[in-house]
């Protein structure tokens, strides 16, 4: 599904959020906090412009994804970035490689949520950290349903008009309205062996930052 997508990607990323896309990223940079020479996971990294800020901020890099298809569209962008195949519940890396973790709008494609964190845990250093970008719940209920009626109803045409499969977009749209709010998301991230968590909103609560510690 994300190699048929790949192409049009972070344009009907860009179209679908309103461009919210951008200060999302931003925020997970900040959050990330990169310095020179820090190891930094970026999982579920897709096109792999999410981890430009970390190789500009000179730690070093690496971009995994479990779709081949987005991984070429990102080496076509950014010949240069590092980059690897792999699957976030088997990853291709050694025990405590990396100092942080990061995974943006992907954690809810996993099969197993607990197994995945468990297993980007285990590829981290001790004292090392974790920070998840995730579609979330908003704070205002009059927004959440507001929202919920954009996703279920609004979100499938306009992927229609600009994406290359936009059966993606009903999947997308299904896996956010089920994903959990962002405290429950907070003791699934500590049920997978990360401390010290804590989250905060973007955009009244409709992406959440969640960061935690190995």
């Amino acid at each position: 599904m994300f190699d048929q997508v790949a192409g049009r990607y972070d344009l009907t990323n860009d179209i679908l959020s309103a461009g919210q896309t951008s200060g999302w990223r931003r925020a997970t940079t900040a959050a990330v906090d990169p310095v020179p020479g820090e190891r930094i996971l970026d999982l579920a990294a897709g096109t792999m412009t999410s981890t430009q800020p970390y190789l500009e901020a000179g730690s070093v890099a690496i971009a995994c994804d479990f779709s081949t298809g987005m991984l070429r569209e990102g080496r076509r962008r950014y010949p240069d970035t590092p980059c690897v195949a792999g699957d976030a519940l088997n990853l291709p890396f050694a025990d405590g490689l990396f100092d942080v973790v990061t995974i943006s709008f992907g954690l809810r494609n996993l099969t197993d949520i607990v197994a995945g964190l468990q297993e980007m845990a285990r590829v981290t250093r001790p004292g090392g950290r974790l920070v998840v970008c995730e579609f979330s719940t908003p704070v205002n209920p009059a927004v959440s349903k507001l929202y919920l009626e954009y996703l279920m109803q609004a979100l499938p045409g306009v992927a229609r008009r600009t994406s290359s499969n936009p059966d993606a977009y009903v999947y997308l749209a299904e896996s956010i309205r089920d994903w959990p709010s962002q405290a429950d998301l907070a003791q699934t991230i500590e049920a997978g062996g990360w401390s010290r968590v804590q989250y905060r909103n973007l955009t009244g609560g409709i992406v959440a930052l969640h960061r935690a510690f190995r």
